[in-house]
Parts: structure tokens; C-alpha cells; sequence
């Protein structure tokens, strides 16, 4: 019989931060060479494509590291 072993809860957490880092990053690179006809004050900082990508490095840090935790 095979045992079943349940994942950390970290594991989904960093799915789920690599997801949607994944997803912030690629918009950013869009509103990068697309920008919208209305500029925010804060446009020129880019934020979404520092977090977007500060999210994907610590989501794919947290789910490498719990990918193959056995409990």
C-alpha cells in the first residue's frame, strides 16, 4: 500500500505567490511599453513589475523548498 502524505500548507502558498507574481510581472511588462492615456503620480516607479517580480522569486523560493517535504 502506498502511504499518502499531506503537503504544507507553505507548498500552496508559494504556488500561489509564483502564480500570481507570474501574473502581476507579465501585466507590469505590458503597461511598460503600453501605457494607459492617464497618468498616476506613481506610474514612473513601475510597481507592478517590482512586485510582480519580488512575488515570483519568494513563491518559486517557498515552493521549491516544500516541493518535496514529506510529513
Amino acid at each position: 500500500m502506498s502511504e499518502h502524505t499531506m503537503k504544507p500548507i507553505w507548498y500552496f502558498v508559494g504556488l500561489m505567490l509564483l502564480l500570481m507574481g507570474i501574473l502581476i510581472f507579465v501585466a507590469g511588462i505590458y503597461q511598460y511599453f503600453n501605457p494607459p492615456a492617464v497618468q498616476t503620480v506613481l506610474a514612473g516607479s513601475h510597481a507592478n513589475i517590482w512586485w510582480g517580480a519580488i512575488m515570483t522569486l519568494f513563491g518559486g523560493l517557498m515552493y521549491s523548498r516544500t516541493r518535496r517535504h514529506q510529513v
